[in-house]
């Protein structure tokens, strides 16, 4: 397909064939993610590719029970990973630290770079993924079944396989909600209702012709989209609770150190 096609046809797959992917597509797709810019060159990020069913109905649990981790062949985790490099650092007799919270931000963003280089080069050629943010917000379990040592925090993912379903395209903002030029400028009340109208509509409209999504909200009395975000799907004390618990892991996996 043109870029631009893959670009724009973009969806989240969350229902896959019972067919395997080929190791020659595989190392196709992992290769792409590679070549994804990298801060200094030192791409500090590690991929963990999961096929192993067993392994697989242990980390559903830790992806919060969605379907796609088990039904899909294939789950990828991409890491932000100074280990390699910090063994690298003492076999040169070079400083060794790249254990603080920048060092952890430099690897997440490699990481991230080099995930959606991965999802493009993946759906490029049939295939489909849906990422998962459950992957940071349960990195110390996933962190546990990946065998991930000090320095490894697992920060976005995907499952990954051939589709077996044909959603619709999620909506997005319009570009001229989000982009600014020279300079960031404020929303007034009034850019904020325009920039979200479609999205008021099209976001509601889709809770609302799912029964078991519709149910939820009818339960807990929402009555808008904006209430189904922190409501429901992203309420504060769930925030609170992973924030603490991914600052926790980063202190365990060695990168909070301020010395």
């Amino acid at each position: 397909m043109e870029l631009q096609d893959v670009i724009h046809n973009h969806k989240s797959i969350r229902e896959y064939e019972d067919r395997e992917i080929s190791q020659e597509l595989l190392d196709e797709i992992l290769e792409a993610g590679i070549r994804a810019s990298s801060s200094g060159n030192m791409q500090t990020y590690s991929i963990v590719v999961t096929k192993d069913k067993e392994l697989r109905g242990k980390l559903y649990e830790a992806h919060m029970e969605q379907s796609m981790v088990v039904d899909a062949p294939v789950l990828v985790t991409f890491c932000a990973d100074f280990n390699r490099m910090r063994k690298w650092l003492v076999l040169n007799d070079a400083p060794v630290h790249f254990d603080n919270f920048m060092s952890l931000m430099i690897g997440a963003i490699d990481a991230t770079l080099a995930s959606q280089n991965c999802a493009l080069a993946a759906e490029n050629r049939g295939l489909g993924i849906c990422y998962m943010g459950s992957t940071l917000a349960n990195c110390d379990q996933i962190g546990e079944l990946l065998n991930l040592p000090e320095n490894v925090v697992p920060i976005v993912g995907f499952s990954l396989g051939y589709p077996a379903e044909d959603p619709a395209p999620r909506d997005r903002l319009p570009l001229e909600g989000i982009v600014h030029y020279e300079q960031y400028q404020d929303y007034a009340d009034d850019d904020i209702l325009k920039i979200y109208e479609e999205r008021n509509e099209k976001g509601w409209n889709r809770y609302m012709a799912i029964p078991r999504l519709k149910e939820m909200v009818e339960e807990l009395g929402v009555k808008n989209l904006a209430q189904v975000y922190t409501m429901a799907k992203y309420t504060k004390e769930s925030h609170t609770g992973f924030s603490q618990k991914v600052l926790n892991y980063l202190e365990k996996q060695n990168f909070m150190n301020n010395d």
